[in-house]
C-alpha cells in the first residue's frame, strides 16, 4: 500500500482538535445566546411590567381625579403664568432710553435689574430671591466642591463599570451604547453672545458705581452710604454669609413693601416733606431777620465812628489855625529835605570830653580885675 493511501496520525490528530475547537465553540455560543435571551427575556418582561405597572396608575381613578381636577389645572395654569413672566423678564434686557448723566448709554442689565427688583413679575422675582437663600444656605452648610467631586468620581465609576462589564458578558459595551452620534461643542455665536453678556454685565457694576459715587441720584446714593455704614459695623458681629443674607433680603424686599403699601408711604413721605420744607423756611426766615439786624447794627455802628470821625477831624483843624498855643506841646515834624548834600563826620568840630566847670563867681571875677586897673592908674606916673 502506497503512502498517499494510508491516512497519517498527524493529520487524524490535528483533525480530532479542529473538531474538539469548533464544539467548544459551538457550545460557547449556544450558551451565550441562550444567556442573551433570557437577559432579553427578563428586560422584555420587566419593561413589560413595568408599562403595565404605571398605565394602572395613570388609569386609577385617584390619579385621574388628580391630573384632571382642579389642582391640576391650577398648577399649570401657575406653570404657564410663571414661564409667561420669565419670557416678560428676558425681554426686559434692552437697552434703557434714558442716558447717563454723562450722555453715555446704560447696558440692557440696567433694565434687567430694574424690573426684577421692582417686581413687575412676582413670580421672577420671587423664584430669584429665593434662588438666591438658598444658594447662601447651601455654601454655607454644604461643602459644594466635595459634593461636586463626589458627585463626579460616582458617574464616571458607573460609566467605567456599565462599559467594563458589558465588553466582558456581552462582547460589547453599555455605555458606548448611548453614547451620542456628535459630541456636544459650543458654536461660535453662542460663545460670542455668552462673551457680550457678561461684558455688559460687568459694566453695568461699574457704571453703576460711578452712578453712585458722583451723586447722579441723591437717594440712591443715600442708601449706598447707609448701607456701607450700616455694613462696617455689623461685619465685626455678623459672618459673611449672614451679611450677604441681610443685604439680598433689603435689595428684593424694600421694593416689594414700597409697592405694596405705596399710597400710606407716599402720604407720609409727603407729610415729611411739607414738614422739612416749613423747618427749612422758618430757618431761612430766622437767618434773613437775624443778617438784616446785624446790618443795621453795623451800619449804626459805621455811622457813628465816622461821626467821630469827622469831629475828630474838625477838631484838629480848628487847633492848627488858632493862635493861642495849646497846653500840650505840638510835635513838630522836621521837614525832608530832597538832594540836601552828605556831609561827613570831619566836618564837625569834636565833642568836648572833660566835664563841665562851674562859671566863676562875682567876687572872684571882681578881684581878678582890681589889680589890672590898678597897674594902669600907675602907669603915667611913671611915664611923667
Amino acid at each position: 500500500m502506497s503512502d498517499s493511501g494510508m491516512p497519517s496520525i498527524e493529520n487524524n490528530a490535528s483533525n480530532g482538535s479542529t473538531g474538539l475547537e469548533s464544539a467548544k465553540n459551538s457550545v460557547l455560543s449556544s450558551k451565550s445566546m441562550q444567556a442573551l435571551k433570557l437577559l432579553t427575556r427578563t428586560t422584555d418582561n420587566y419593561f413589560l411590567d413595568a408599562s403595565a405597572a404605571a398605565s394602572a396608575v395613570a388609569n386609577h381613578p385617584l390619579t385621574q381625579s388628580v391630573t384632571n381636577g382642579p389642582v391640576a389645572e391650577n398648577v399649570k395654569d401657575q406653570h404657564a403664568k410663571t414661564q409667561a413672566e420669565f419670557s416678560n423678564l428676558a425681554a426686559s434686557r434692552t437697552t434703557p432710553a434714558t442716558p447717563a448723566a454723562t450722555g453715555q448709554q446704560l447696558t440692557h442689565y440696567h433694565s434687567f435689574f430694574s424690573s426684577l427688583l421692582s417686581w413687575n413679575n412676582p413670580r421672577a422675582s420671587g423664584i430669584a430671591y429665593a434662588s438666591i437663600v438658598l444658594f447662601i444656605f447651601a455654601a454655607r452648610y454644604l461643602d459644594i466642591l466635595r459634593y461636586a467631586f463626589k458627585i463626579t468620581w460616582m458617574t464616571l465609576g458607573v460609566t467605567v463599570l456599565a462599559e467594563a462589564s458589558g465588553k466582558a458578558l456581552l462582547s460589547h459595551g453599555l455605555t458606548s451604547q448611548i453614547r451620542p452620534r456628535k459630541y456636544y461643542t459650543v458654536s461660535k455665536s453662542t460663545l460670542d453672545s455668552l462673551i457680550g453678556d457678561v461684558h455688559e454685565l460687568i459694566n453695568f457694576f461699574v457704571i453703576e458705581s460711578q452712578r453712585i459715587l458722583f451723586v447722579e441720584n441723591v437717594f440712591a446714593s443715600a442708601a449706598a452710604f447707609l448701607g456701607a455704614f450700616f455694613s462696617y459695623y455689623l461685619i465685626k458681629v455678623v459672618p459673611f454669609w449672614g451679611l450677604s443674607l441681610i443685604a439680598t433680603s433689603v435689595l428684593f424686599l424694600s421694593p416689594l413693601v414700597y409697592k405694596t403699601n405705596k399710597e400710606i408711604i407716599d402720604h407720609y413721605l409727603a407729610q415729611t416733606a411739607d414738614v422739612v420744607n416749613q423747618q427749612t423756611e422758618q430757618v431761612k426766615q430766622l437767618a434773613s431777620r437775624q443778617a438784616a439786624q446785624a446790618t443795621e447794627i453795623t451800619k449804626q455802628y459805621v455811622g457813628d465812628y465816622s461821626h467821630k470821625a469827622q469831629e475828630l477831624i474838625s477838631n484838629a483843624r480848628g487847633r492848627s489855625a488858632s493862635p493861642v498855643a495849646s497846653a500840650k506841646p505840638v510835635k513838630i515834624e522836621p521837614e525832608i529835605k530832597e538832594n540836601l548834600p552828605a556831609y561827613k563826620s570831619e566836618d564837625f568840630p569834636a565833642a568836648p570830653k572833660d566835664e563841665f566847670k562851674s562859671p566863676p563867681s562875682v567876687e572872684e571875677v571882681a578881684s581878678s580885675l582890681k589889680p589890672e586897673e590898678e597897674e594902669e592908674e600907675e602907669e603915667p606916673l611913671i611915664a611923667t
